[in-house]
């Protein structure tokens, strides 16, 4: 990152095939849209390129992404005064599957029942669940990419593991 700042531009391809996967799936956990989330991808690496002369390298590359990330995200359903989707969608596809039939059954069942229960999720906790356990950053990180203490990601992680317990168990009961 640190010559793309300095002015070689070429470099930026070689970030964009680098962390685009980690990016889209940042963004598709928390938008359920396929194409808003390549969008969001792309306008993030836009402003990456913009803003290059603000990255002073004293710090990760990958925290400071993911900072300009929820920037993004933030900005675009601020401007298009949109919420984010609702919808049921397919987190299997992040989730190992089991080759038993009946096992594997459950399984979706489980699977589904968390789809569920995350997309009930409010969106600044279902986007901490995905920083911490998707994305796999440490809770350092995602201190400095939500401009909050390590404790207080720590604090945020555990709230929203509770209520998605919660929201999993009530699921369940109605199951």
């Amino acid at each position: 990152m640190i010559k793309v700042r300095d002015g070689d531009l070429d470099k930026l391809g070689l970030l964009f095939e680098r962390y685009k996967k980690p990016l889209y799936g940042f963004f598709y956990g928390m938008n359920r849209d396929q194409d808003l989330s390549e969008d969001l991808v792309q306008n993030t690496f836009f402003r990456i390129m913009k803003y290059r002369h603000l990255f002073r390298g004293d710090g990760d590359f990958k925290t400071w992404m993911f900072h300009i990330a929820r920037n993004v995200r933030h900005d675009h359903f601020r401007k298009d005064k949109l919420k984010a989707k609702d919808d049921v969608d397919k987190w299997q596809d992040r989730l190992g599957h089991d080759e038993n039939r009946s096992t594997e059954m459950q399984q979706d069942e489980e699977e589904q029942m968390l789809s569920m229960a995350m997309d009930r999720l409010p969106a600044d906790k279902r986007e901490i669940l995905l920083l911490s356990k998707y994305q796999d950053k440490k809770y350092k990180e995602i201190g400095e990419i939500m401009g909050c203490s390590e404790g207080a990601v720590k604090v945020k992680v555990f709230r929203a593991l509770q209520e998605l317990k919660v929201v999993f168990q009530q699921l369940e009961k109605r199951m």
